[in-house]
């Protein structure tokens, strides 16, 4: 399996060239489904949404599919991911993400489509694939407002591949709160590995082995 988990997108070409290494073939020759499903939990304005939107829809895929998880039938939801290349999961609420996933039924369904494919995560899309993910790491982490929200006090990991949480958006001026002092607050509570990055930066999965790309900065606290 193929991941390439960011921040923000596809916001470089140092990223752009990761996943067209990873797809091994251009971008115009590859189908990409795009997920918003995390977006929707999310109250506010959405005008970062659709810009994520239009950037990854410049880079001239051969068909572009937009997929909500919820309210579908199971197995149109598979077929639609078995239809792409490219599984471009956007960010939101990662509690909402994982829950949708767990709750239509669809983690094996989406695990077996993600082998012969290349996932791409924004922030919520790059935060659910930790066995980590759970009511424990929300109160380590400090979002379990995002948890409850949803008027749930706990979360199942839809997935489970990796002991490693990803937190981003280090450094982000849309996130000004999340410095070098907020990082160093949450490692201090954690016991678990996290990998901190910015909105230019990605956690690279190929067959298990993570490595980092990017061109801005980032942190990795085992």
């Amino acid at each position: 399996m193929n991941f390439l988990l960011t921040a923000s997108g596809l916001r470089n070409e140092t990223l752009r060239d990761a996943l067209r290494d990873m797809l091994g073939k251009p971008f115009g020759s590859a189908n990409v489904v795009f997920v918003p499903t995390a977006s929707v939990a999310d109250p506010g304005d959405h005008g970062w949404v659709v810009a994520d939107m239009n950037r990854l829809h410049g880079l001239g895929w051969r068909e572009f599919d937009i997929l909500e998880l919820n309210g579908l039938p199971q197995q149109m939801v598979l077929d639609r991911l078995l239809h792409a290349d490219v599984v471009y999961v956007e960010g939101g609420n990662h509690y909402h993400l994982a829950r949708s996933i767990t709750g239509n039924g669809l983690a094996d369904g989406f695990l077996e489509a993600l082998q012969s494919r290349v996932y791409v995560g924004v922030s919520a899309g790059s935060m659910i694939f930790s066995r980590n993910l759970t009511g424990h790491s929300a109160d380590v982490i400090g979002d379990a407002t995002d948890l409850h929200v949803l008027g749930a006090t706990s979360v199942e990991p839809p997935f489970g591949l990796f002991d490693w949480y990803l937190k981003p958006h280090l450094y982000s001026p849309d996130f000004p709160e999340r410095d070098d002092a907020w990082a160093d607050r949450i490692t201090a509570r954690a016991d678990f590995p996290i990998y901190f990055i910015d909105d230019e930066t990605a956690v690279r999965v190929r067959d298990g082995k993570a490595d980092v790309v990017s061109e801005g900065r980032w942190r990795f606290h085992p």
